[in-house]
């Protein structure tokens, strides 16, 4: 997660009814972060979670930077801005899930160098005390998830495919979030691999049951969930928890465009794709003029074309044209509604009762009955669920807004937990 979509407003609407809001950290600088910290515990006493990206490395192929440069000429005409500096430009938001539209200010983004500030935001959130901390691009060293267990924090580690799975587990992340390719937003893969471009990926469910079988830790299952059927789905399949991101873009709490927002349900905008061509990494959106004219030509470079778009995105944000903007979103999209934050996670919980009910009423407890508690039982990111499940030390996140435990009929207690 990066910018401002999922900003303190939102975490705390999700963690207050029950769900596990997280924090975007992703392009901020390491004050703006202290800052949203402590503003989200200002709105709520509940746990919550927050995303961090692991540094990337140069771009393989420079060259391949300066040609795309050159083939967005055209678009830096029709917006009337110059193309960012790819080595040195500071984001200042972006136009979809990792930032605000229109934001021109470099006062809590940062000049996004590849690293991201991370050592300086790893010090943040553990001095901070953050109860769960999720990763992005990769898994963190065995020390630095080591230092955050001891502080108190549940540590959770975003895979893509088993292999990274089973590194998370051997270098001691508490919890996993699996994220499918259905996913909005960047594909949260720990080495970028050009030549894996154009291939199906892997959906959710069956991601899921690979790694169910490859690890032991609790599973918080991402990507296209958008009702309460999916939710019971995941956890059937095995995972603890259910994180959401593209559900909550739409609340008033969000911290996404209307532009953006008005997207997700536009009619001409019916479908999404993996594309480069805003950020040099794969990442889903919402197919528009920019994806299909440049999607094709983007080099395997982030965050070198992140930087090179930033300055057309928020040129075509303030201009009001969609069709130049990066519009993340989910496979789900159409199936968004436009709720306040805690009411949709309520409906959310509801719908997964009702689903876990009609498919075997015996797995949900009645009112009276005392509530299950899983062993462990990690939240997901987002928001969607009434508590977290008991995890060792803290919940887990990821990358939005909704965590929904394994017996959501009734409330569980956590240790401390929150999710992304």
């Amino acid at each position: 997660m990066a910018g401002g979509a999922s900003g303190p407003e939102l975490a705390a609407a999700v963690s207050g009814a029950g769900g596990l809001g997280f924090l975007a950290a992703g392009y901020k600088t390491p004050d703006a972060v202290r800052e949203e910290i402590l503003a989200l515990r200002a709105l709520t006493g509940r746990p919550f979670g927050v995303n961090l990206f692991l540094p990337q490395p140069p771009p393989a192929d420079p060259a391949a930077v300066d040609a795309y440069a050159g083939r967005l000429a055209s678009e830096a005409a029709r917006y009337g801005t110059p193309l960012g500096d790819p080595g040195t430009d500071g984001d200042g938001g972006s136009d979809g899930h990792d930032g605000h539209d229109g934001h021109d200010g470099h006062d809590r983004y940062d000049g996004y160098d590849g690293h991201d500030g991370y050592a300086a935001k790893l010090a943040v959130v553990t001095e901070a005390r953050v109860p769960v901390v999720s990763f992005t691009f990769g898994c963190p060293a065995p020390e630095a998830l080591a230092a955050l267990a001891a502080a108190g924090t549940l540590t959770v580690v975003t895979v893509t495919s088993v292999a990274e799975a089973v590194a998370a587990e051997r270098a001691g992340a508490a919890a996993l979030c699996v994220q499918g390719t259905e996913a909005g937003g960047h594909q949260g893969t720990h080495r970028d691999d050009p030549r894996a471009d154009g291939g199906a990926g892997l959906g959710l469910l069956t991601l899921l049951a690979l790694v169910r079988e490859a690890v032991a830790l609790p599973l918080i299952a991402a990507g296209g969930l958008m009702r309460g059927a999916q939710i019971a789905a995941v956890l059937a399949a095995g995972a603890t928890a259910a994180q959401l991101g593209t559900a909550f873009l739409v609340c008033p709490e969000s911290g996404a465009s209307e532009l953006h927002r008005r997207a997700l349900t536009d009619p001409l905008f019916p479908t999404t794709e993996l594309t480069r061509a805003f950020s040099g990494r794969p990442a889903r959106g919402l197919v528009n003029r920019f994806l299909r004219d440049h999607g094709r030509h983007a080099p395997a470079a982030y965050p070198q074309v992140h930087r090179m778009t930033a300055g057309l995105r928020r040129a075509a944000a303030r201009a009001g044209d969609p069709h130049g903007m990066a519009l993340w979103a989910g496979q789900g999209h159409r199936l968004a509604r436009p709720l306040p934050a805690a009411e949709l996670v309520r409906v959310l919980v509801a719908e997964t009762d009702a689903a876990r009910a009609a498919l075997c009423p015996a797995a949900v407890p009645s009112p009276d009955a005392p509530a299950a508690v899983p062993d462990p039982g990690p939240p997901a990111s987002g928001s969607t669920a009434r508590d977290v499940p008991t995890v060792p030390s803290v919940p887990p996140a990821s990358s939005a807004q909704s965590a929904h435990p394994a017996h959501p009929a009734q409330p569980v207690p956590s240790r401390e937990g929150e999710p992304t």
